[in-house]
């Protein structure tokens, strides 16, 4: 149930074998995403459960889901660049039904992010999926 965009996170994961270098990639696919405009970083788009400021600004458009955000810290933009991959442009009907937990294992991110960004994580996820169940 995976996107070809996540697929893809996937497989270059699989290519890296050291997790410093897993970790330069995840950073690496936040820096390359636009910054979220500043008027959108209002209390309304901010995630409560992360250790870092994270905003999430949904779009639905013809029924198909996508995000942008933004987080000050390095690795949380990443993050988000990951969560862009396995959400955006899925019909919103499928949003909340995409097991978040089981394809983020598939990278092992599980095991390797503290409990504080781990539970961001989750956080985000599930003002994800509860924007899009809102509107399917």
């Amino acid at each position: 149930m995976a996107t070809e965009a996540f697929e893809e996170i996937v497989e270059d994961f699989e290519l890296l074998e050291d997790w410093e270098d897993r970790y330069r990639y995840v950073i690496d696919r936040g820096k390359a995403m636009e910054p979220l405009d500043d008027a959108l970083k209002v209390p309304a788009t901010k995630v409560d459960g992360c250790a870092s400021q994270v905003w999430l600004h949904p779009r639905i458009e013809n029924d198909t889901f996508s995000f942008e955000g933004e987080s000050d810290a390095m690795i949380v933009r990443g993050l988000i660049a990951v969560l862009k991959a396995l959400y955006n442009g899925r019909p919103v009907a499928e949003v909340p039904k995409v097991d978040a937990h089981g394809e983020l294992a598939r990278l092992g991110l599980n095991d390797h992010l503290s409990s504080q960004r781990s539970n961001g994580l989750r956080a985000m996820v599930e003002r994800i999926r509860s924007v899009a169940a809102e509107a399917a």
